[in-house]
């Protein structure tokens, strides 16, 4: 296998990071959570989790940035974990805050030594910052979480949470969003078989209220919506008692309201809406091509809504219920792959708010598994930018390669979004 010809298999129109082996021997052949984000002066930066592999003990938060519209990339700077694996406290999903003067918090899930449901996701929300565009870091510190009742009564047990796409500006200038909180294993709905999709997930929200004034990180404070018995839950497509409703992504709509899509295990994207910014959200239902239409199909993996420059939306999904390779929904080491998007227009009379176009294929790794932990996904932990009105999908191919891929006009072109019926 030759890297270089593994690099190009998706096309990609950018090149963030290269790992220097194929097998897992420079210890940095995993890379997920690929966040990329404006920098206060203008570059553009990024944040993600790298490691030897997904679970491989070596979990770090690491920053890059570039000066030149993504075109090259500083080489990664350790923010949190362990360079090897067996070398410390792993850190994972790291997300970024920028104040409005330019200071820059990344904040993470930090393991404490405990899994709970998992090492990778038990853990506290821990935070550095830097004031001078990312040279230099602050120590850590922990942000206070508020026991859930989610949450093990061992007060000793942290939460289980993650924190997986870029966090928007509310109504009032606020950074929000939306976050997986998994059960803890001491209250959850027991699993009905050994595999990790059914472990037990809601979804909720968080809103930090006073970055802006550049707290330490200890004293950054924090409300949460759809708390506890409020979180969404979507049933399990076997075991309706169990929730699996994880990665919730949100794109404003042009009457305020929030827009919320999110993975399940029932073979469909779902979404919810908010009328109040946030605070209070719909029962999630299927999301439909539009109103009274067909599911929008997904295996149990990320599926995030984003906005275009024009304004409209575009939805990165895989377009099969989980059955698709010859595989069962929870083989989701096969079912994530190829990439489609879909392209959305706001219908403001509709019930479902946002409609889409049939799904057209957007990058394929034609079906070729890489790096030690043998990655078959694509399109997944991805995030958006639109500078200049360059729309570009960042994303981990195969969680190996970071790469950037441009959703130009010209490919969208024959996409067409249904109309409401007169």
């Amino acid at each position: 296998m030759n890297i270089d010809t593994e690099l190009q298999r998706t096309k990609p129109d950018y090149i963030v990071y290269k790992p220097r082996s194929l097998d897992g021997s420079t210890f940095d052949t995993g890379n997920e959570h690929f966040l990329v984000f404006d920098g206060p002066d203008g570059s553009m930066m990024t944040v993600w989790t790298q490691s030897s592999y997904e679970g491989g003990g070596d979990h770090r938060i690491v920053f890059a940035r570039s000066d030149d519209e993504g075109v090259s990339w500083t080489s990664p700077l350790k923010l949190g974990g362990p360079d090897r694996p067996n070398g410390g406290l792993i850190a994972s999903w790291g997300f970024p805050l920028v104040s409005k003067s330019g200071r820059i918090y990344v904040v993470y899930n930090q393991n404490q030594g405990i899994a709970d449901v998992g090492a990778t996701i038990t853990g506290t929300m821990d935070c550095r910052y830097s004031d001078d565009l990312g040279k230099t870091w602050s120590g850590p510190q922990t942000i206070p979480m508020p026991r859930s009742p989610h949450d093990s009564p061992d007060p000793a047990v942290p939460s289980n949470w993650i924190v997986w796409q870029m966090p928007i500006r509310d109504l009032q200038g606020r950074w929000f969003t939306g976050f997986t909180r998994w059960v803890s294993k001491a209250v959850r709905h027991p699993p009905h078989n050994q595999s990790w999709t059914s472990l037990e997930a809601v979804v909720e929200f968080m809103r930090f209220e006073n970055i802006d004034d550049h707290p330490e990180p200890r004293d950054i404070q924090i409300t949460f919506s759809a708390w506890g018995e409020k979180a969404l839950r979507v049933p399990h497509y076997t075991n309706p008692l169990l929730s699996i409703a994880e990665e919730p992504s949100l794109v404003r709509l042009p009457d305020d309201r929030l827009f919320c899509t999110m993975r399940t295990m029932s073979g469909m994207v779902w979404y919810s809406l908010s009328s109040d910014d946030g605070q209070n959200w719909t029962l999630p239902t299927p999301l439909l091509r539009r109103d009274h239409g067909t599911p929008i199909l997904e295996p149990l993996c990320c599926c995030p809504i984003y906005q275009l420059s024009d304004g409209r939306y575009v939805l990165l999904h895989h377009n099969n219920d989980g059955r698709v390779n010859g595989c069962q929904p929870e083989e989701t080491s096969r079912n994530r792959a190829p990439a489609f998007l879909a392209l959305g227009e706001y219908r403001p009379d509709a019930e479902q708010p946002i409609w889409f176009s049939e799904s057209k294929q957007f990058m394929h790794h034609d079906g070729v598994a890489l790096g030690p932990g043998k990655r078959a996904d694509v399109g997944v932990y991805s995030s958006f930018t639109t500078r200049g009105g360059n729309n570009i999908l960042w994303h981990p191919d195969r969680k190996f390669f970071l790469l950037g891929k441009r959703v130009t006009p010209e490919w969208l072109a024959d996409l067409s979004v249904p109309y409401p019926q007169i």
